[in-house]
């Protein structure tokens, strides 16, 4: 088995402690949880660089949703771990990657297509670099790619992007507390957040063709 780590150091994810940090990641986890909402019966996994619990589900209904965050080189929340994740292979219906990769990391995507099932979806949520908003993180380690690149990385590990589903949100400039913030998904691609979906499709198996009988007339029956 392959070794598995997180390339970046421990720190590269601590703007999102920040106060604008940490007023963006509540901004996402209500866009996240309608997301979730509208597949409830599918298992589903949150992995976040936030600390605090996401929302419960609206009406006090039963949850089936994982929580992890990542602390350093840990995951930390409903259970305590590292890579490879301790979860079995495509149980997930659902998986939420909320800047869990910002910092670089290319095994915990491969994982999250891991445990995927098919047929189900992956919501990445990562730092625009096209929005004016770049400039409140500037000078921290993020690692922040381009539409592009992450529709490359998220073929790389098996997904399927889904072109017509990227959307925006979030603030274009000033702060979350303005009007110019938003936590509707948008295709104004000034926000600060991409929003990313991908699948995993399932794989049709093509069954051999039937063997033909060989007629021969003359023969007789044995």
């Amino acid at each position: 088995m392959p070794a598995f780590a997180f390339d970046r150091q421990p720190d590269a994810l601590a703007w999102f402690g920040s106060e604008r940090g940490r007023h963006l990641l509540a901004l996402e986890a209500l866009a996240t949880q309608q997301w979730l909402e509208r597949r409830p019966a599918q298992p589903a996994l949150w992995l976040t660089v936030a600390a605090e619990p996401p929302p419960p589900p609206a009406g006090n209904t039963f949850s089936r949703r994982l929580w992890l965050y990542r602390q350093g080189t840990q995951l930390r929340g409903d259970v305590q771990c590292a890579l490879p994740l301790p979860l079995p292979s495509e149980t997930f219906g659902s998986v939420v990657v909320q800047h869990a990769c910002d910092d670089g990391s290319q095994d915990l995507l491969s994982e999250c297509a891991r445990i995927l099932a098919p047929g189900g979806r992956l919501w990445l949520l990562t730092l625009n670099p096209m929005s004016p908003y770049r400039l409140r993180w500037r000078g921290s380690d993020l690692r922040v790619r381009d539409g592009g690149a992450w529709h490359e990385r998220l073929r790389q590990v098996g997904l399927h992007p889904q072109d017509d589903e990227e959307t925006y949100l979030g603030p274009r400039w000033r702060g979350l507390r303005h009007t110019d913030a938003t936590t509707r998904l948008t295709h104004q691609r000034l926000r600060a957040v991409r929003v990313l979906e991908a699948e995993k499709r399932v794989v049709a198996l093509i069954p051999p063709a039937n063997a033909r009988r060989a007629w021969n007339a003359g023969a007789a029956p044995a």
